[in-house]
C-alpha cells in the first residue's frame, strides 16, 4: 500500500456520465492482488521524474451489477461502445484488474489531460491529438509510466489501464458478481 496514492471514486459521487451515484458507501479503491503491484511500480516512477506528482485513481475493481447500470445508461446510444456489456462478460473492471486514474500535482488538482475521466468521446481517444500540448505531454507521462509498470493503455480512455487481456482475465480471474 502507498498512501500517497490518492482516492476518489467518481462513481461514488452523481457527477459522472450516468449522472447517478453508483456507489453508495464505497470510499476505497480495490484491485485484485496482481494488479497492486503494478500500480505501486507506477507511481514509483511517476516520482522517479514528477515527485510533486501522485497518481489518482477515479475506479478500480466493479461489481458486474455495477457494471449492468453503467450498460443500461448507454445502451442503443453511440457512447455504447465505452462500456463493456456484461451479457458479453464485461470488462477488467469486473476481474480487479483495471484501473481508471489519472495525475494530481502536490496541490492535490488534477492536471489538465484535455478531457475529463469519463468523457465518452473522441477527444478521450490516445491518439487524439488536438488538444493542448500541455495536455497531450500529461496524457503521454502517464501512459508511459503505466506501461513501464506493467499495465495496457486503452485506445479509447486515456485513464483507462489493464492489466492482462480480456482472454486472460477470463481463463485466470473469476468475475467480481
Amino acid at each position: 500500500q502507498d498512501s500517497s496514492i490518492r482516492v476518489n471514486l467518481m462513481y461514488s459521487k452523481d457527477d459522472n456520465f450516468t449522472g447517478k451515484r453508483l456507489y453508495n458507501d464505497l470510499r476505497e479503491a480495490y484491485l485484485h492482488p496482481d494488479a497492486i503491484a503494478p500500480l505501486l511500480k507506477a507511481q514509483q516512477l511517476l516520482h522517479e521524474t514528477h515527485p510533486d506528482y501522485d497518481i489518482i485513481i477515479f475506479d478500480a475493481a466493479r461489481p458486474m451489477h455495477i457494471q449492468q447500470l453503467m450498460w443500461n445508461t448507454v445502451k442503443g446510444t453511440k457512447q455504447q461502445n465505452y462500456v463493456s456489456n456484461p451479457a458479453h462478460g464485461g470488462g477488467l473492471h469486473n476481474y480487479g484488474l483495471a484501473v481508471d486514474i489519472s495525475i494530481v500535482n502536490a496541490q492535490g488538482d488534477t492536471i489538465t489531460m484535455g478531457t475529463l475521466v469519463d468523457h465518452l468521446g473522441r477527444e478521450a481517444h490516445t491518439d487524439y491529438t488536438a488538444i493542448s500540448p500541455e495536455a497531450l505531454q500529461n496524457r503521454q507521462l502517464l501512459i508511459k509510466i503505466m506501461r513501464q509498470a506493467g499495465f495496457r493503455s486503452l485506445p479509447s480512455e486515456w485513464w483507462h489501464f489493464n492489466l492482462v487481456s480480456r482472454n486472460v482475465a477470463r481463463e485466470k480471474y473469476k468475475v467480481i458478481p
